[in-house]
């Protein structure tokens, strides 16, 4: 690299992105330490050791992504989908089982999780498809589109990991919606997905929560009063296109289908979802409605931590002064709860300083995906800032008893070298972009 080069790298060098992450990370490191420490002050385990040792790679790693012409990505792209496809095989068939999910791969002291590296994948896929499709009708270009999403999704469903899988949805639906996919196709499969997930959760709910029997839940328990009401959405459903057919100025018959539709595949969805994810898992899900009705089981989680994040008043308790994690009250503190421990340390005024770091880095994402006059990096830039986004409201929203349990880790703060990595990716494939966002031929 010349000196013209490498001052001009420097001269669009994005420091604010850059100190907002690194700012994370540092404080993410020092608040895996108190997790470690209990309550007679010492350090109980090395995670806070293995979070440098991986922040201090994963800052190699960003450099140079960033300093990678992200552009060149495309010449490989479709390999490295066939690699996510392989790997995510592999670890569903010889991997290792971590809280209940067959999604890790062990490499002597240090694990890995392959799906946390296919969202990168996915996302230059994704992108790459979209960037290559403009021309193609929008009904086929969606529906190619919703098929590499189920790719991973699926595969990722079979370990069964139901948090991560979750996260490649929105991304396909901001990054469809800047492609210019028609909003009634996002329109379906967000309802779907979301009446889809209700569904398989109501019987749960039904009997662990409110204890009463409801006969309309009983068409969800019953396999053939579920058949029924999937025949019946059916024959609507192709009624209502026979009558599109003949009377084509009347948009009822569109409407009608397009919302049977919603609930046909929502009803096949859910009892799909039933068969492969595990009770406690659904449990999981709900479990934040009422966390009384299992205050030493599914709700113990959620109640640690609000107690957590309420004990710390404005300014907290200090930093090494937490009592939910030093009594080891809170399940998984370095990774899922992490902005519990953070919160009842440094109080209110520290949540605060944590969404302003977020705020500065979700704004420059979408600052540099504006400004990039380069379609395939518009794409990319808007894939990652969806997965920002979604892993920043899912965990703080989870953790605060807002939100289901579904184990995101918190980009930059929770304890996992390969959240870490990929984060890291991310920002640097932001910054080749924003270096290079003059740059469109």
């Amino acid at each position: 690299m010349n000196n013209n080069t490498r001052f001009g790298f420097l001269e669009h060098f994005d420091f604010i992105l850059f100190l907002s992450v690194l700012s994370l990370i540092t404080i993410g490191i020092l608040f895996i330490y108190s997790s470690s420490v209990v309550t007679s002050g010492v350090s109980v385990s090395n995670e806070y050791i293995k979070q440098i040792v991986w922040a201090s790679t994963g800052l190699v790693i960003m450099v140079f992504v960033a300093l990678y012409d992200y552009r060149m990505t495309t010449r490989y792209v479709h390999f490295l989908f066939i690699f996510l496809v392989v790997i995510l095989l592999y670890t569903r068939l010889f991997g290792k089982y971590v809280n209940g999910a067959k999604s890790w791969l062990g490499f002597g002291g240090f694990g890995l999780q392959p799906s946390e590296m296919c969202k990168v994948i996915y996302i230059l896929f994704l992108a790459h498809y979209f960037d290559t499709s403009i021309e193609e009708h929008p009904k086929q270009r969606f529906l190619k589109a919703f098929f590499i999403m189920c790719v991973p999704v699926g595969l990722i469903l079979l370990q069964p990991d139901l948090g991560t899988a979750s996260v490649f949805i929105p991304i396909f639906l901001v990054m469809a919606f800047v492609a210019g996919i028609p909003i009634k196709f996002i329109l379906f499969i967000f309802a779907t997905g979301m009446l889809s997930v209700t569904l398989a959760v109501l019987p749960v709910w039904q009997s662990e929560i409110v204890h009463k029997s409801y006969a309309l839940i009983s068409v969800l328990t019953e396999l053939k009063f579920r058949l029924l009401v999937i025949v019946g959405l059916t024959l609507i459903a192709i009624i209502s296109l026979v009558g599109k057919i003949f009377y084509p100025s009347n948009k009822y018959y569109y409407w009608i289908a397009y919302f049977a539709c919603i609930f046909d595949a929502a009803m096949i969805c859910s009892y799909g979802a039933g068969k492969v994810l595990k009770p406690y898992q659904v449990k999981r899900l709900i479990i934040f409605l009422d966390p009384s009705s299992d205050p030493l089981g599914a709700g113990w989680n959620i109640n640690q931590s609000m107690i957590a994040i309420g004990s710390g008043g404005f300014f907290g308790r200090g930093f090494l002064n937490g009592t939910q994690s030093h009594y080891r009250f809170l399940p998984q503190q370095s990774t899922d709860f992490i902005f519990s421990i953070l919160s009842e340390e440094t109080g209110f005024v520290g949540g605060i300083f944590i969404f302003l770091m977020y705020f500065l880095i979700l704004l420059r994402a979408l600052l540099i995906m504006k400004s990039t006059r380069n379609n395939y990096g518009y794409f990319i830039a808007s894939g990652i800032l969806a997965m920002f986004f979604f892993h920043f409201i899912v965990n703080v929203g989870m953790v605060m008893g807002i939100m289901p349990i579904t184990g995101i880790p918190l980009f930059f703060l929770s304890y996992g070298g390969s959240s870490l990595w990929t984060a890291m990716v991310c920002i640097g494939l932001l910054m080749s972009i924003n270096y290079r966002k003059q740059e469109f031929v």
